[in-house]
This record gives C-alpha cells, sequence and structure tokens, in this order.
C-alpha cells in the first residue's frame, strides 16, 4: 500500500470537501472566510504535491518531504478550520508550524532532487 498517496488522496478530498463547504454551508465573518480559504488553497496545492512524489516512486529526502507536506495541511490547514468555526484563537500560535512544516518539505524536495 502506498501510504503516502492514500494520506495525499485524504487531504485532496478533505480539501475538496471542506472549501465547498465553507462556501456553500457556512456562514463565516469576512476574517474566518480568509482563514477558510487559505486553509483550503494551502491543502490542496500539497496535496497535489504530496500526490506527484507519491506516484514518482522517488524515496529519501523527496518522500520525506511528501510527508512533511501532509503534516502540515494538518497541522496548518486543520488549525485554520477549527479558528475559522470558533476554534480556540491560541491555535493561530501553531499554525506557523504547519507552515514550517510545509517550508521543510518543499527544501527536502529540493534537497532530494539534488541527489541521484
Amino acid at each position: 500500500m502506498n501510504r503516502l498517496a492514500l494520506g495525499a488522496a485524504l487531504a485532496g478530498f478533505a480539501g475538496v470537501a471542506l472549501g465547498a463547504f465553507g462556501a456553500h454551508g457556512l456562514a463565516l465573518s469576512v476574517k474566518a472566510e480568509g482563514w477558510w480559504q487559505t486553509a483550503t488553497l494551502y491543502a490542496l496545492v500539497h496535496a497535489a504535491a504530496a500526490l506527484a512524489i507519491a506516484l514518482s516512486g522517488r524515496t529519501g529526502l523527496v518522500r520525506r518531504g511528501g510527508w512533511a507536506f501532509i503534516l502540515g495541511v494538518l497541522v496548518f490547514s486543520g488549525c485554520l478550520y477549527a479558528m475559522a468555526i470558533g476554534g480556540p484563537r491560541w491555535l493561530g500560535a501553531i499554525v506557523p508550524l504547519g507552515g514550517l512544516s510545509f517550508l521543510a518539505g518543499w527544501a527536502l524536495v529540493a534537497a532530494g532532487a539534488t541527489r541521484r
């Protein structure tokens, strides 16, 4: 089983479903709507990147980068979604950790791309 592909597919599914729910099923403040849209954008972009990595057959640093993207979706997007629907504001202090996970993922992919 390709667990990274499964994680990417689930992140993509959640991004589409939550994006649609936010657009059509929630009455959010302007600020909360911005959080929701940002969470959805980052979730979908990084789900697609993780899926590409999973299907590429690459191992090592590149594959670890894909897992960093999945972690980033969970932390970054998850906290923004939670805050948008009324979760505690202290989650805002955790959001940057998800962003760092995205950055680490891209750094790992870049480092892995320099190797055979």
